[in-house]
């Protein structure tokens, strides 16, 4: 199996690697035109200007001063019309004479390009091009030179035009792969990624030197060395690398296509992730083969094991039924005897009894009864009376909505039962969810005697066992009727069949184990004397504490999903105090400093069910913590919503403990109030009713110092329609009591950010700073006031728009306006590549979320006071 499983394998990632190859192929193809096409639209150009009678005079004539000036329009005009990055003209010396840049501090006039290639190129052949950066802009491009010519055909001096590659590069960045243009040195000079930038694919002959520094095609820049193994050859000339230098995580497919044009080649690198994961899934294929045939012989082998199990189950569980009903049945006959004493004077012989009891003669009054029975119904002392009425306590039951809804009815048929001295047995549920059993018996001479049982506990475990049983049973059929429905489905499975294994082998062990559990423990009752057994767990029901019966019920109702959730901003304030009353009393009493901090943060949650979760920890903050101890509730805000905290100085909690507390009916050892503690249920509880409301809770320790649980809620979303009108005029109102000596008073400021929630805060900031601010929530909204408005002083821009982007936009509003204001560029992306791509651009960058300091320290440097 092992074999077949590394052959299938390794084929498979083969073939993968083939494919990737192929579409890595294709796409550098399409890229190669990409480039070509971009730079074929300005080759044309030189070719024209080169015969331009203007141009031509000027190199006649350079000493001409508005000849020069005459040229420097026309190459302004023209490089407009073309949009270039920038036009020279260039006289035979090498000096440029005329630029499209003439009036920029950055000139091209005045400066030697006769070291380039491609103006040697040009004056010797006609034309050249070269890849570099410029000499007086340092922004990289392709320059494209022909020479001109007088009228004997001899060159007097080139016109040059310079092609950024910008634009081709944005757009690689938008994809997933790795995209590198290199010269014909191997010296990489494009790519989305900055890292990759100005890197030598491999190590420069001295030669190679010289004629870069000769040259000067990468100015200052320092080329640094990529470092790499290859893996796999692959046919076409592909490769399988490990990058160490730039480092990347995964291995890559390396792909090459050369531009013959240009003399330069276009990789591609391409995550082989997919590949791998093609091989594994075809291991994983031939194993699940093999695993099917075995998953058939466990499924004859165990059907017959299957049917003496289920049969073997239920004859024990009826047999622990019948066990217990003969229990009851002896303890009735001991409860009549009891109640004959107690009619005859002897009022203790029912305190031992675990049930409560009431003993009325034959004109239905009151003459004997038990403490249980005074503690079930709560009876006030002056109640219970000898001589008393019965029908008294029976309408005191009503008052308090015992007997359910038509209490005439109930205390009728009661009086009824008793009057004729009949035996009954009745179970009456309480809106608590206790379960009563009440069970009536005449007397041999008159009157007649009632018992009353707390049996939840057994009743609830009595559906369980059953449920168990019964859920066992159809568990069994189910997953006996899918494997043999999957056994033919797998015959004409390909790619499923390792999914299916995995699946059937998971249903069918589950079962089966919660099988052997079950046989372990009716074996265990059966071993150690089950009528004892079964006495004292009953016993044990009886006296179980409301706590625990409550967070059983609040199980249940988890559980079947009966629990409401109310969700709705919640103040967290409002939740603190309720804690605060609650405990800080019962946190006084037993030595403990109870802090809870103040906050004015609202979250998305039901108030029940979240006060309910920080009632619990706190509550078992309180049990753990020693005598002069603390215990400090509070909230940090997060990106997304508010982390709820309880600390406690206690014991802390064991690395191997802290998740399985989170389960039923586990509990620690340790902790100041461990004998008083309950079943174990409360964490359990939090973190159903944390599923429930969609929150995250997590627990933090440190041993023999303390712990913190913690609970995560969202912030509450806020209606825009009611925010509006509040943020419409908060800057003309903090404009008005802001700092009149702000540098930011009275300046236009934009905000661009599809985030309602984000734009609305930074309006009010910017507002409170004197700003007059402004917001737009898409691209749209913003191209349209930038037609009606002037520019801002000042623009914050968001780099996720929707479907666009910040650096979209941005040209956009560049091509509208003509000019860009200060810019800066906000995101909450990871992405390392964002701050110097704004930066290529000259804009600042801010990581969300903002912070006040560092936005108001950036916009007072871009916005100096007015008069500076």
């Amino acid at each position: 199996m092992l074999l077949s499983a590394l052959v299938a394998g390794r084929i498979a990632y083969s073939q993968a690697l083939q494919r990737q190859a192929g579409e890595a192929s294709v796409l550098l193809a399409q890229r190669a035109q990409v480039i070509e096409q971009h730079i074929d639209r300005y080759r044309i150009m030189p070719a024209v200007l080169s015969l331009d009678p203007q141009l031509r005079a000027t190199l006649a004539n350079p000493g001409d001063t508005a000849q020069r000036q005459r040229a420097n329009e026309r190459l302004v005009q023209l490089n407009f019309a073309n949009r270039t990055s920038t036009l020279t003209l260039i006289d035979r010396s090498g000096t440029g004479i005329a630029a499209s840049n003439w009036d920029q501090p950055n000139s091209n006039v005045g400066y030697s390009y006769a070291f380039r290639p491609y103006f040697q190129l040009a004056m010797a052949h006609g034309a050249g091009e070269f890849y570099a950066i410029g000499v007086t802009t340092g922004v990289p491009g392709h320059f494209i030179a022909r020479a001109v010519r007088d009228e004997r055909g001899g060159a007097v001096g080139a016109v040059a035009v310079k092609v950024e590659l910008e634009d081709i590069r944005s757009d690689w960045s938008e994809r997933g792969d790795v995209v590198l243009l290199s010269d014909n040195h191997g010296v990489v000079f494009l790519s989305a990624q900055p890292q990759w930038r100005y890197r030598m694919l491999h190590p420069l002959p001295p030669a190679w030197q010289r004629e870069l520094r000769d040259t000067r095609q990468y100015q200052s820049q320092r080329l640094r060395p990529v470092a790499f193994d290859v893996q796999r050859e692959i046919d076409g000339g592909a490769r399988v690398v490990r990058w160490r230098e730039p480092r990347l995580r995964e291995p890559m497919l390396w792909q090459s296509m050369h531009l013959s044009r240009e003399d330069w080649t276009l990789h591609l690198l391409r995550d082989v992730t997919p590949s791998i994961r093609a091989a594994w899934i075809a291991r994983a294929v031939a194993a699940g083969a093999w695993l099917l045939a075995v998953a058939v012989a466990l499924l004859l082998i165990q059907r017959g094991r299957i049917a003496s199990l289920r049969l073997r189950s239920r004859q024990e569980l009826e047999k622990m039924v019948e066990h217990h009903a003969e229990a009851l049945r002896n303890a009735q006959d001991g409860l009549v005897h009891a109640a004959r004493q107690a009619s005859m004077g002897e009022g203790q012989s029912l305190e031992h009894l675990p049930q409560g009891v009431s003993v009325v003669d034959s004109q239905l009054r009151l003459v004997a009864w038990n403490q249980r029975y005074a503690e079930l119904f709560r009876y006030p002392p002056e109640l219970l009376q000898v001589g008393r009425p019965i029908e008294d306590l029976i309408r005191f039951n009503a008052k308090r909505g015992l007997l359910g809804v038509d209490p005439e009815d109930a205390i009728r048929r009661r009086l009824d039962h008793l009057q004729r001295g009949q035996p009954y047995l009745h179970e009456r549920e309480r809106p608590d969810g206790t379960v009563i059993e009440i069970r009536g018996n005449p007397m041999p001479d008159g009157g007649f005697v009632t018992s009353y049982a707390d049996i939840t506990a057994y009743k609830q475990a009595a559906r369980d066992l059953r449920t168990l049983a019964d859920s066992l049973e159809r568990g069994i059929e189910q997953r006996t009727s899918d494997l043999q429905a999957a056994k033919g489905e797998a015959e004409r499975a390909n790619r499923s069949k390792t999914r299916f294994v995995a699946a059937a082998v998971h249903d069918l062990l589950q079962p089966l184990n919660a099988a052997r559990m079950y046989l372990s423990s009716l074996r265990r009752r059966v071993d150690d004397g089950e009528g004892r057994e079964l006495a004292d767990h009953i016993e044990a029901a009886l006296a179980a504490q409301d706590d625990i019966l409550s967070s059983l019920l609040d199980i249940s109702r988890l559980e079947s999903g009966a629990l409401e959730v109310r969700r709705g901003a919640l103040p967290l304030a409002r939740v603190f105090a309720a804690i605060d009353s609650q405990f800080r009393i019962l946190a006084q009493a037993r030595g403990l400093r109870l802090h809870v901090l103040p906050t004015r943060a609202t979250v998305d949650s039901d108030e029940v069910l979240l006060r309910r979760i920080l009632q619990n920890f706190v509550s078992n903050a309180m049990q753990f913590a020693p005598r002069e101890g603390r215990i400090v509730l509070g909230a940090r805000r997060l990106r997304e919503g508010v982390r709820i905290e309880v600390w406690d100085s206690g014991p802390g909690i064991p690395e191997n403990k802290r998740e399985l507390i989170f389960e039923e009916f586990q509990r620690l050892d340790t902790g100041v109030e461990a004998p008083q503690r309950g079943a174990g249920l409360g964490l359990a509880i939090v973190r159903r009713v944390a599923r429930l409301l969609g929150h995250r809770v997590a627990v933090r320790s440190w041993p023999g110092r303390g712990s913190v649980f913690s609970v995560e809620a969202p912030y509450a979303r806020a209606i825009e329609a009611e925010a509006a009108p509040a943020v419409a005029h908060s800057a003309e109102r903090a404009a008005a009591t802001a700092d009149p000596d702000s540098p930011l008073r009275g300046r236009k400021v934009w905000v661009i950010d599809d985030d309602l929630h984000s734009r609305q805060a930074a309006l009010h900031l910017l507002g409170d700073w004197g700003c007059l601010a402004d917001g737009a929530a898409s691209a749209a909204e913003a191209l349209t006031r930038a037609d009606a408005q002037p520019p801002p002083d000042l623009l914050l821009l968001d780099y996720r728009l929707g479907e666009s982007t910040g650096f979209e936009l941005g040209t956009q509003l560049e091509a509208k306006w003509k000019r860009l204001p200060p810019v800066v560029l906000m995101s909450a992306d990871a992405d390392p590549t964002l701050r110097p791509r704004a930066a290529e651009r000259d804009w600042h960058f801010l990581p969300k979320p903002l912070k006040p300091a560092a936005l108001r320290a950036l916009a007072s440097r871009l916005l100096p006071a007015r008069g500076e």
